[in-house]
């Protein structure tokens, strides 16, 4: 009797032990709430669990009113609210029911951005003096430093016609001057036409003549990547971090990086022209580099494509459009929100959804921001700002053609040509 009553307690203390391993941890689940970002009209707000098991159902409540229900299969995720007010103070409340139907309750707080103002000034200034001279890209340092590169058809000492065009206009703070920007290359003194400027200094400073060019402001020099790298490099635009990360991009699906000592071709999976290049570093460090392909005003390959940390290309599938006629021009991305432009404006808060963005009818040659409550389009007649809710025109259509634009601080510029010259607006907050 002993001998059985001894193994009937073995055997019900193994059932107990095998039955608490099976049981669920979610008596000590846990979560937290965090706004880890916001904007004017939107905020984005991450959702951390342990201990619990998946699916469980959450949630999430603004100022008390429920916002969004999901299905939670996942320790990390992050919710996307947006039809905020800006400068508005809101409460976040996320409640989690788990399967053990217990109900954990969060909270978080965070104020959304103020929106920027619409109101501003600008100059005009033009140069050429024959033929027909343009803009094609502009850089600014600051309100006393600006470059602008393209075609300038200026007369000589004597008063006659240049056939050999200048190729960029620098801004001092006081004048604008008319340079050449010459170089040696393959043992000859050239002044290369001109397409892109990336500026980080006064003394830093990045052209794109097909090939790039480094200089201090006052002595260049090209790279012959040709020879070097590839044959079939053909370079446009330029965007960077610093001299020692720089990325170019081109015709024919060319992408180049320096890392301040040595190049790299990127393989970038396409032979059509890349228009733009645009990135930026968040909080993390984390770089997001994004590259707007087509082959502008004609039907062709048609995307984004996102640089990754070890230089490798990704697609990014654009599911709004599915009209193949769309062309993309330009790109630019902020910690957030990527927008990209051309046959209309689209912005997207994860990198997949992309929306289109009402501002006009226009064609749309450049878009780049300081923030995402201070974002300027340059269309082919007319700026326009976004202050983080509404878009307004502030440099009016019709007063010239414009093709490039640049944001910095209080200052915004936008360039291309007016009649038979070359033409540069600055707008000032």
């Amino acid at each position: 009797m002993k001998k059985h009553l001894l193994s009937f307690v073995l055997i019900s203390f193994v059932l107990l032990n095998l039955g608490c391993k099976k049981a669920p941890t979610e008596p000590n689940a846990t979560a937290t709430l965090t706004v880890e970002d916001v904007s004017c009209t939107e905020a984005w707000v991450k959702v951390t669990s342990a201990n619990f098991q998946n699916p469980s159902s959450l949630t999430l409540f603004v100022d008390d009113k429920p916002n969004q229900s999901i299905t939670l299969v996942s320790s990390d995720t992050v919710l996307y609210v947006d039809s905020l007010l800006p400068n508005k103070s809101y409460m976040f409340k996320s409640q989690l029911i788990t399967n053990n139907s217990k109900l954990i309750t969060t909270e978080a707080q965070a104020t959304t951005m103020d929106t920027t103002s619409h109101n501003f000034t600008w100059q005009t200034f033009t140069f050429g003096e024959h033929s027909s001279s343009t803009l094609y890209d502009v850089a600014i340092i600051d309100e006393n430093n600006i470059w602008a590169v393209g075609e300038i058809y200026m007369n000589d000492s004597h008063g006659n016609l240049d056939p050999i065009a200048y190729n960029a206009v620098h801004w001092n703070g006081s004048k604008w001057e008319v340079k050449k920007i010459s170089m040696l290359f393959r043992g000859n003194y050239i002044t290369p036409p001109l397409e892109g400027v990336y500026a980080f200094s006064a003394s830093d400073i990045w052209f794109i003549g097909s090939l790039p060019i480094h200089g201090d402001g006052n002595n260049w020099t090209m790279y012959d990547l040709r020879t070097t790298l590839n044959p079939n490099l053909s370079l446009s635009k330029v965007w960077g971090t610093n001299s020692s990360n720089i990325y170019f991009v081109g015709r024919g699906g060319s992408i180049a990086h320096y890392d301040g000592k040595s190049w790299q071709k990127i393989e970038s999976g396409t032979t059509t022209n890349i228009n733009d290049i645009y990135g930026t570093v968040d909080k993390n460090g984390k770089q997001r580099i994004f590259c707007a392909v087509t082959n502008v005003h004609n039907d062709g390959d048609i995307k984004l494509l996102k640089i990754d940390e070890k230089k490798k290309v990704e697609v990014i599938p654009i599911t709004v459009i599915g009209n193949q006629g769309y062309t993309f021009s330009s790109v630019w991305t902020d910690k957030r929100k990527t927008y990209f432009c051309g046959d209309g404006v689209f912005g997207s808060s994860d990198d997949l959804l992309f929306k289109e963005v009402n501002v006009n009818d226009r064609y749309k040659y450049k878009i780049r921001g300081n923030g995402v409550n201070d974002i300027y389009m340059v269309d082919y007649g007319s700026v326009s700002h976004y202050n983080g809710s509404t878009w307004s025109e502030i440099y009016p259509w019709g007063l010239s053609l414009l093709r490039s634009g640049a944001a910095k601080g209080n200052i915004a510029a936008a360039c291309g040509e007016q009649g038979a010259k070359a033409v540069i607006i600055i707008l000032n907050h």
